[in-house]
């Protein structure tokens, strides 16, 4: 049994099937990920910024505990950097057992297809496999561009971290000057 506030690690139950999809905005643009992956909208938190991550990599966080690579989303689609807001969170993923943040500049909501596939994302040039756009569907009205997960934990595979951080003690004799033996 499970002490009052705590979650099975099962599998999640949603409350309406049929919101499959998680949208949020990077300037002007709607996009979104699939539920089953999004762990969490948080605010931002701290990011240590790492030398050679990929260009949309700012750093990465301390999550719970967890060591999260952190993607600008406004640096992976080539947008202007703005500083953060009240509106700017974070979505956290998790994908294939490692968490990912996402930065964007406002969660909109979790919606459905309405029941209609999601459809390919046209051709436009080089760089298709850099974008990472799984598909295309509208909602109220307008176009949303759903993101391919795998893409963003490829993104992140060069900043990969062991999953937690060490121990206080552990950090403490990782840092400490060695003694001659």
């Amino acid at each position: 049994m499970l002490a009052k506030g705590m979650r099975s690690m099962g599998p999640r139950h949603r409350h309406d099937p049929l919101k499959n999809l998680v949208g949020f905005c990077v300037g002007e643009v709607n996009y979104a990920v699939p539920i089953l992956c999004v762990k969490e909208i948080s605010n931002p938190l701290e990011v240590v910024s790492l030398p050679y991550a990929p260009p949309a990599v700012c750093g990465v966080s301390d999550y719970r505990g967890d060591v999260v690579p952190v993607i600008d989303m406004r640096q992976r689609f080539k947008l202007e950097r703005q500083a953060s807001t009240r509106r700017t969170k974070w979505v956290i993923l998790e994908l294939e057992g490692r968490l990912v943040a996402l930065v964007v500049d406002r969660v909109s909501e979790v919606f459905g297809t309405g029941g209609s596939e999601v459809r390919a994302s046209p051709a436009l040039g080089g760089g298709e496999d850099v974008r990472g756009i799984a598909g295309v569907t509208n909602y109220n009205g307008e176009l949303v561009f759903v993101l391919d997960t795998n893409k963003l934990r490829d993104l992140t595979e060069s900043v990969s971290l062991p999953h937690s951080l060490p121990s206080t003690m552990a950090r403490a004799s990782l840092l400490a000057p060695k003694m001659p033996t």
